[in-house]
């Protein structure tokens, strides 16, 4: 039996955002890894909703400079509570 890990809200914000971001671009997992300089399972880890991986605050500088955004960009606009 598979049971979703307990993330926050904000940081399930950040995962869908980078999610959409990578889907949008039709980039893949390995794409995002290279960017980040993780390996592919990491971002797969990130992506799949049974395990606790996230990204970091070093994750989301690197993919705000990659893409010519600003960090604060991968955050929801209001606080969330957490799940």
């Amino acid at each position: 039996m598979s049971e979703t890990a307990k993330i926050s809200a904000i940081e399930q914000h950040i995962i869908d955002f980078v999610t959409e971001l990578r889907i949008k671009r039709q980039l893949t997992q390995a794409d995002i890894a290279v960017i980040l300089g993780v390996g592919r399972s990491f971002v797969n880890k990130v992506e799949d909703k049974r395990e606790r991986a996230k990204y970091n605050v070093n994750h989301i500088d690197k993919l705000a400079d990659h893409f010519g955004l600003s960090p604060k960009d991968f955050l929801p606009e209001k606080p969330n509570r957490y799940l």
